[in-house]
Order: structure tokens, then sequence, then C-alpha cells
């Protein structure tokens, strides 16, 4: 009888891991190009605000945003202001030490330059109420942030892997949305970023797979199937959503088809052939969950659809 070797748990999935992150860690830093947020940040278009300074109070007609812009760019900035709870989870799991702790750090420093740049860009153009963004600000991360599983390093793993390209794809229809070319270039500046924070996190991903597909399998079904983006408990979250839902810039259907799909033909978890019962129970799961996903993203177009229409009929 062939006895089949544990797959390696905890601690000991993460020192065999530690040799992948030294080598995605030195792509990644041989890749990733160093940018500055300032460069970003129309200055000149800048003035005081009342208060101290003695400045004109913020007036809603000052923004040059659209509505959905608007609302995309503060929800994203609020999601990116959390970064210290985020900081503390990963931190927390892989540790501060070896390639694991220099990873987490240099992590940090890329996501850090995200909220200064938003930010900056925001208060610069007098796009938002700077009072209602600090207060919203203060709100959330007084909050904080624990997500789902993290106690287990496999289920941290795939739930970045999704979050960092689900974050990538809302920075960059963002962009599109917000009606300012400048605007666009930044937060596409960011999205390289985030895309390049995704790949990493997927390599590691599909290396677990390797070692311990049953539990990689599972932590992917429980991520996918349990997806929230990290600023799900904000208030206001869900009013949010939807604005940006129907406004084209993160819906189910980009879920589904930009962010889902891709990662997991990557992974390429419909064709493996060395699950146990465990990873085949999970994939089973997997690709009930999808079919139903697939289901609700097509009434959501055919909703979407109507109701652009009828807006379009009301204009014309």
């Amino acid at each position: 009888m062939t006895l089949t070797a544990p797959e390696p748990t905890g601690i000991a999935l993460l020192q065999e891991l530690e040799q992948v992150v030294a080598v995605e860690l030195d792509r990644h830093l041989a890749v990733a190009k160093e940018w500055f947020p300032h460069e970003y940040v129309p200055w000149s278009r800048g003035r005081d605000f009342d208060g101290v300074m003695g400045g004109e109070a913020w007036r809603p007609e000052e923004s040059g945003l659209t509505d959905v812009g608007r609302i995309s760019l503060t929800l994203n900035l609020l999601t990116e202001d959390n970064l210290p709870s985020y900081h503390f989870e990963i931190a927390n799991m892989f540790g501060r030490d070896g390639a694991w702790g220099t990873w987490v750090h240099r992590w940090t420093a890329e996501e850090g330059r995200h909220g200064i740049a938003i930010r900056d860009y925001l208060m610069a153009t007098r796009a938002v109420d700077p009072v209602a963004l600090e207060r919203s600000r203060m709100e959330h991360m007084e909050a904080g942030y624990q997500g789902d599983h993290m106690d287990n390093p496999l289920h941290v793993v795939a739930y970045v892997t999704f979050q960092e390209l689900a974050t990538r794809v809302s920075h960059r229809n963002s962009g599109k949305e917000c009606g300012d070319p400048l605007a666009e270039q930044l937060l596409a500046k960011i999205a390289t970023d985030e895309n390049l924070h995704m790949i990493f996190y997927r390599n590691l991903l599909k290396a677990a797979f390797e070692l311990a597909p049953d539990q990689a399998m599972r932590a992917v079904t429980d991520m996918v199937t349990g997806f929230r983006m990290p600023g799900h408990g904000m208030s206001g979250f869900e009013r949010a959503s939807l604005k940006i839902a129907v406004g084209g810039v993160y819906n189910l259907r980009i879920h589904n088809d930009d962010v889902l799909q891709p990662v997991l033909r990557n992974l390429k978890v419909m064709e493996r052939t060395d699950f146990g019962p465990e990873g085949e129970q999970a994939r089973e799961e997997l690709a009930v969950f999808l079919e139903l996903l697939g289901e609700k993203a097509a009434q959501f177009d055919e909703r979407l659809a109507a109701r652009q229409a009828r807006v379009a009929a009301r204009r014309g």
C-alpha cells in the first residue's frame, strides 16, 4: 500500500513557501517602477479651505468629477486608508523576518502611496467635501478591519490574490469613469501597482497548489464564495457599491469576468488531477457557485440594460 505524505500546514507550509516568496520578491523588485505621487497632483489648482487658513468653504459645484467618479474615488481612498489594519493582518500571519517580512514591508510601502496620491489629488482639485471625507476616514479606521479566515495562511494568500485584482480593476475603471484625464492617469499608475501585487500573490498561490493542493483548493473556494471587498464595513458602503455597480466601475459581471475567471484560469483549478476527496469536494462547491454567479451576472446585465434604455428614452 502506498502512503501519501500529509500536506504541510501552518508554520511548516509558510516555511515551504518562503523560497517562493524570495524568488517572487526578486522578480517584483526587478519589474516594479519607482513613481512619485506628487507628480500626479495638480497643485496649482489648489487653494485654502475655510478654517484656520481663512480660505473658502467647499461647495459641491466645485467638483469636476462625475457623480460616479467622486463616489468611487472616495470609496477607494477610504479603503486604502485602512492600510494599518491590513498591514497588521498580514504581518501577524506571515511574520516580519526573512523574505516574508521583506515582502510585507515592501507591499505596505507601495500601498501607502496610493492613499497619499488620491487624497492629495482630491484636495488640490476640491473634488470632495474635506470635512465629510475626514469624518469618514476616522469612522472607518476606528472600526478597523478583520478579514474572514485570517487564521489560515492559505486563506489569506487566496483572498489577497483575488482582492488585489479586484482593487486593480476598481481603480482602473474609476479613472475611466471620473471624467478627468489626470485622475485617470493617476489611477492607472495605482492600478499597475495593484496588478503587480496580484501577480506576486497569485504565483505564491500557484506554488501552494503544488505543495498542498487540497488545502489550496479549499482556500480558493472559501474565498471566492465568501468574497467581500476590504471596505465592506464602512458606513454607506452598500449604497456606494450600488452606484458604482450601475456606473460600470465594479459589479457582478466585472467581478466574475475580470477578477474571478482570470485567476481561476491561470491556476487551472478545473484541470488539476491531483486532488484528494477534500479538494474534489471544494472544487465541486466552487463550480456550483460559479454557475449561480454567472446566472446572477446575466440577470444584472438585463436589469442594467433596461435601466439604461429607460434613461435614454427620457432624454430622447
